[in-house]
């Protein structure tokens, strides 16, 4: 169970309500991810009270695909970007756990809530592009078991001060050492997708869920059962719910919404009413993705933060707070 004075988490999730936040890069989907200005549109993401930014996990460029995501090593990106930002959620959307040793992920992780309290919001995942596994040589194949396996490791790390692990990824003796340093605050992670595991396991595992982009009504039933189990096996515990949206933002505010992979192409009004919907089956917090828009990132940023951020702001008495 998190830490519920944890500031990035309660700027972000509250029962009943959404907050917004961007993914990065704010560009368009290419071969060769577009990484210019993204620190100024960051800032400016933050300065207008969006809550949060995430970043991906990519290792290796696929060069018979667009989507290819943002650049830089995710943990060095997100240092870059909490030390050039002020309070701003980070969230990891997500460390892929098969092809990262759960001790370097515990340790970074760590370092980053050391660094940077109660900014880390940590998603972790599966994986899904094939490309990093033949270059890691790690069998995809493997990548549901090798994702528990790693996730135990690392929630042991960051929860327990003297665990005792023995298992394929290595050995922790509790007696005779420890992780250094210990995070200021419990990590809020949260799984992503499926990630090869059971929603029961989901549900029992993860302090909230974060999931891909489907119709309003797949993604309620979804919500619902998710809630349902979550609810039985801790009733005590809130574990929200978080999703990404493709949008291409219309010049024309009424423009109605037009369906494009993973979102919408619509006018900012009829977006409000959109996102009012997924606040009403449970959705907590919502990342915008830009890939397919059409407009300058920094128009978009700026019509979404003047007219469309106030109906679902960042919860006060968190990020303002030092």
């Amino acid at each position: 169970m998190i830490n519920l004075n944890h500031r990035a988490y309660n700027s972000l999730y509250k029962k009943d309500k959404m907050t917004l936040g961007f993914v990065l890069p704010t560009a368009r989907m290419s071969k060769y991810p577009i990484m210019e200005n993204q620190l100024e549109l960051a800032v400016k993401i933050e300065q207008f009270g969006f809550a949060s930014l995430w970043l991906r996990d990519i290792t290796m460029q696929n060069l018979n695909i667009d989507d290819n995501g943002q650049m830089y090593d995710l943990w060095i990106y997100l240092t870059y970007l909490a030390a050039h930002t002020k309070k701003i959620a980070l969230v990891t959307g997500s460390v892929v756990l098969p092809l990262r040793h759960p001790v370097r992920v515990a340790k970074e992780a760590a370092s980053i809530d050391k660094l940077f309290p109660e900014r880390l919001i940590m998603g972790v995942g599966s994986g899904d592009r094939e490309k990093d596994f033949i270059a890691l040589g790690i069998s995809k194949q493997e990548s549901g078991p090798l994702f528990k396996e790693h996730y135990e490791v690392l929630d042991r790390l960051l929860k327990e001060d003297h665990p005792m692990i023995d298992n394929p990824s290595g050995v922790v003796d509790g007696t005779d050492m420890r992780l250094i340093p210990k995070p200021v605050s419990s990590i809020p992670t949260m799984v992503t997708g499926f990630s090869n595991q059971s929603l029961g396991w989901i549900a029992e595992h993860g302090d909230g869920w974060i999931q891909y982009p489907r119709s309003i009504e797949q993604q309620a039933r979804l919500i619902h059962d998710y809630r349902a189990l979550s609810d039985t096996l801790a009733p005590e515990v809130f574990k929200p719910f978080s999703q990404s949206l493709f949008i291409d933002l219309s010049e024309n505010p009424d423009a109605l919404p037009v369906p494009i992979p993973l979102g919408f192409s619509v006018g900012r009004n009829h977006l409000v009413d959109l996102l009012y919907q997924f606040q009403s089956i449970g959705i907590n917090h919502l990342a915008f993705v830009l890939y397919f828009s059409s407009r300058p990132p920094e128009e978009v940023i700026q019509e979404l933060g003047e007219f469309v951020l106030p109906h679902f702001s960042t919860h006060e008495g968190t990020l303002q707070s030092s």
